[in-house]
């Protein structure tokens, strides 16, 4: 299974040492997919890397990166998998604000039907382009304040 960063009090660093039993999908080196225990829908999946990480900004751009062509890889596979999938969401919960509950980064990879269940509650804004333009003036300096150099993601 590797030797990974872990904490301790992680179901999911728990699963990656095989501690835990999980129905697991895909894994090599960096990354490791197995089945939601309490799915969206059936097929959903979900993607860690390894080593522990609470959040998306605790990993480097390269594993980032990694991640996501793992998970466009089994978005691909979801289509062609014979679950019942018209389209797929993929969703990441970064920060208890944003509703995450495991702390160990993970994004769900989850076939949709036009007849299932999810919903998401949201009240669309409807913004200014004065407004539009001072957040993305706002998000530019945290950009600046976290090092980012154009053209240098």
């Amino acid at each position: 299974m590797g030797s990974f960063a872990r904490d301790p009090a992680c179901t999911f660093c728990d699963i990656v040492s095989g501690r835990v039993r999980a129905s697991r999908v895909y894994e090599d080196a960096q990354v490791l997919s197995f089945m939601d225990i309490h799915p969206a829908a059936p097929g959903d999946l979900l993607v860690i890397p390894k080593a522990h990480a609470a959040a998306l900004e605790d990993i480097d751009q390269t594993l980032t990166a990694y991640l996501f062509q793992v998970v466009h890889l089994l978005a691909r596979g979801l289509r062609r998998s014979g679950l019942p999938c018209e389209g797929v969401n993929v969703f990441l919960a970064d920060g208890e604000a944003a509703d995450q509950t495991v702390f160990h980064l993970h994004v769900h990879v989850f076939p949709r039907t036009t007849d299932d269940r999810f919903r998401l509650e949201v009240r669309w804004l409807e913004r200014s382009r004065a407004d539009l333009d001072d957040d993305a003036a706002r998000v530019r300096t945290g950009l600046a304040r976290s090092g980012y150099r154009p053209g240098h993601p």
